[in-house]
């Protein structure tokens, strides 16, 4: 995240705390993830395909290690789970939209469970077109989401029988890499998943 994106970032948080500003704050939020998507649509014309795949730093910790296609996949996978499942108590775009198919995905979890070369030979499977599909239509929903939430709705926390609900649709691996995720959201109201996944992931 570079410097301007920080600073927003910041802002979000202190506008979301207060009634007075939460909307404001929102608007705010849409500016900066307007922003970050501008930057992946910028991919789409200064990448090939096998660009996607490419992991120059395949053991390195944290974002480095990952592929460009992997982390689409992983952010707006995690984004649709947590606005329709969680907090919206709908069916995911994922599932609705068929994208499983239209990505050629061979999984439909985060993929948190997968490192190294697997990420790489997973990002080799995705049809990259059907994945920024995916991802304009999640972000698209999360945006129409957003724009109509209260400060009231952003106080409500996540309940023991949505979070059950979420287990058994088997889109968190139970890879224990991947599985402590539905504990991280399912301890948040809905202003901390605002905060992460919806801005800074």
């Amino acid at each position: 995240m570079n410097k301007e994106w920080s600073e927003s970032n910041k802002i979000i948080q202190m506008q979301l705390k207060k009634e007075a500003t939460f909307t404001q704050g929102i608007q705010t939020l849409l500016g900066l993830r307007q922003s970050l998507a501008d930057v992946l649509y910028s991919f789409k014309e200064e990448l090939s395909r096998e660009d996607y795949n490419s992991i120059p730093f395949i053991n390195a910790n944290g974002y480095h290690n990952k592929t460009i296609a992997y982390s689409i996949w992983h952010i707006f996978r995690i984004e649709d789970i947590v606005a329709h499942t969680l907090i919206k108590g709908d069916e995911q775009i994922f599932f609705s939209g068929n994208y499983q198919e239209y990505t050629s995905s061979p999984i439909i979890t985060t993929g948190n469970e997968l490192e190294k070369q697997q990420i790489a030979d997973f990002s080799r499977k995705l049809n990259i077109e059907k994945l920024y599909t995916y991802m304009a239509d999640v972000k698209e929903s999360t945006d129409d989401l957003l724009r109509n939430m209260s400060y009231a709705d952003s106080k409500r926390k996540i309940t023991d029988k949505e979070k059950e609900h979420l287990k058994t649709l088997h889109v968190v691996s139970t890879d224990e890499k991947a599985f402590w995720l539905i504990d991280y959201w399912c301890g948040k109201d809905i202003k901390g998943l605002i905060q992460m996944p919806f801005s800074r992931h």
